[in-house]
């Protein structure tokens, strides 16, 4: 393989190892929160004893999440240094504000949380979880702003002089169309994870707990835990399916040849006639994809490919299929190729562009990868709704090898939709690293060969494969452990001053 294929399964390996871990911090972060608020506001021992409990395997989490997270950074200057040094002021100023705003954020706070439980006043130290999961929702928003810049680069300008992008407005940004549908989306997704994280955890030990004859208040716990969680996942799983929809539409205007993709449109069809496929082939509700996202006219990609072979851009109106204008960086960077006797596809494809491999995105990738994220997280919706009708009325299931089975899945499935999500967003944007501006190939260092890039693909992947084994084992002993005993914090109802000693 060569160079820049190992790179790229390098940085797909990495990113979605570690995605694994940002919804559940992003959401448990949140529901560890209220179930501290609940505690404040009710004095139920109950509460305090779930937000102990669930607070523990947040923090497990959040520190796989951090380590994991490292990599990403070291993989930009390593083996994508043309890309940081092209699109470096744009993509590295929500990377900086996350580091200085969000991360110090969540790191301070989160220690204050951790030793401040007999130091801190009720209202102060619920105050500082509260800070730290704020902390995880600005984090989300500088990142995802970088990657939806990635997806529809606005707010900068081409320098011709230095060969570089650089940032024009920092707030269109941010108010990037894609970020601002994307960024609900993956919030949604997040508490989709999380909901289920709760629910199937506490339904497990709900279970397990009334077999062996648990105290009442222990079964008690439980079953709000399930209750909330269920919850949790229904309405985020609504919120998906809405946020969902607002996407697709934005980059059917974005990025068309991802969404013809995804939609497995192969050829040319009559106007309100684009084929609505589960599987490939099999053509359910003609027209519906046309109502879906509200165009006249959804392009197949055969099309979308020879406009590409033709004008050397990938951005199309999907409508018209023209070049999308108004795209500052884009317009000004393919003028300056133009200038140049260069175009956008020579630079993807060489000379011959009809011998280009990679015009449009991997199809099957995108198809499957649409559909499993969508079927798979709502597999996980219909599992809320189960824990809802088992647990109604203060019923208890009964332990069973297939219960257990459920309760180990749940968790599972949101996180499988979390990451064919992100596949079909990274894949789908191929061949550009930029979309319609650098080509993913343009990005890669040009120093790196195929064996420095395999030896750290071998090295990740063992060291990440060790760090699954802990994350697991972690979680297992806290979570066999259940509940902690019924015991009395000594929380100050006012902080005493700070005071040095000496």
């Amino acid at each position: 393989m060569s160079p820049d294929t190992i790179a790229r399964w390098q940085f797909g390996i990495t990113t979605v190892y570690h995605f694994l871990f940002v919804p559940i911090t992003i959401s448990m972060s949140v529901l560890t929160a209220v179930l501290q608020s609940a505690w404040r506001k009710t004095g139920k021992d109950a509460y305090l004893r779930l937000t102990k409990f669930f607070g523990r395997l947040f923090l497990i989490n959040f520190a796989m999440g951090v380590v994991t997270g490292i990599v990403q950074e070291f993989q930009f200057g390593m083996n994508w240094s043309e890309y940081s040094r092209f699109v470096g002021d744009i993509f590295g100023a929500p990377l900086a504000l996350e580091a200085l705003i969000a991360f110090f954020l969540e790191s301070t706070f989160i220690g204050l949380w951790i030793f401040g439980w007999d130091r801190l006043s009720k209202g102060v130290h619920l105050a500082t979880i509260w800070l730290a999961a704020i902390g995880t929702f600005v984090s989300s928003i500088f990142i995802i702003a970088a990657n939806a810049w990635m997806q529809n680069p606005v707010g900068a300008v081409y320098d011709p002089a230095k060969g570089r992008a650089q940032l024009d407005s920092l707030l269109a940004v941010l108010a990037n169309p894609v970020f601002l549908t994307q960024w609900p989306h993956t919030i949604a997704a997040a508490f989709l994870t999380g909901g289920a994280f709760l629910a199937a955890i506490a339904l497990y030990l709900l279970v397990k707990k009334n077999k062996e004859g648990a105290p009442a208040a222990d079964l008690t716990a439980y079953r709000k835990a399930v209750k909330l969680g269920a919850w949790v996942l229904i309405v985020a799983g609504v919120g998906s399916v809405i946020t969902g929809d607002l996407l697709g539409k934005e980059m059917v205007q974005t990025q068309p040849t991802k969404m013809a993709a995804a939609e497995n449109i192969q050829e040319s069809f009559a106007d309100g006639q684009a084929p609505f496929q589960l599987l490939p082939g099999v053509d359910l509700f003609p027209g519906f994809l046309n109502w879906l996202y509200g165009t006249d006219h959804i392009q197949s990609v055969p099309d979308l490919e020879k406009q590409f072979l033709e004008n050397g851009y990938m951005q199309f109106n999907s409508s018209t299929g023209k070049p999308v204008e108004g795209n500052t960086l884009q317009t000004e960077f393919a003028s300056s190729l133009k200038d140049n006797n260069i175009s956008l596809i020579q630079l993807v494809c060489g000379t011959d562009p009809t011998a280009c491999p990679n015009a449009v995105p991997n199809q099957g990738v995108a198809f499957w990868s649409f559909r499993l994220m969508i079927g798979v997280g709502m597999l996980a919706v219909l599992g809320g709704i189960l824990m809802l009708i088992w647990t109604r009325k203060d019923k208890i299931p009964n332990p069973s090898a297939g219960m257990t089975l459920f309760a180990v899945l749940m968790p599972l499935l949101p996180l499988i939709a979390n990451s064919f999500g992100w596949i079909f967003t990274e894949m789908g944007r191929q061949p550009w690293i930029v979309n319609g501006v650098m080509p993913t190939l343009q990005g890669l260092s040009p120093s790196v060969g195929v064996g420095p890039v395999w030896f750290s693909v071998i090295v990740y992947t063992l060291l990440y494969g060790v760090l699954a084994v802990v994350e697991v084992k972690l979680l297992l002993k806290y979570i066999k452990l259940g509940l902690p005993d019924e015991v009395t914090v000594s929380v100050k109802e006012e902080a005493e001053p700070l005071s040095f000693a000496y």
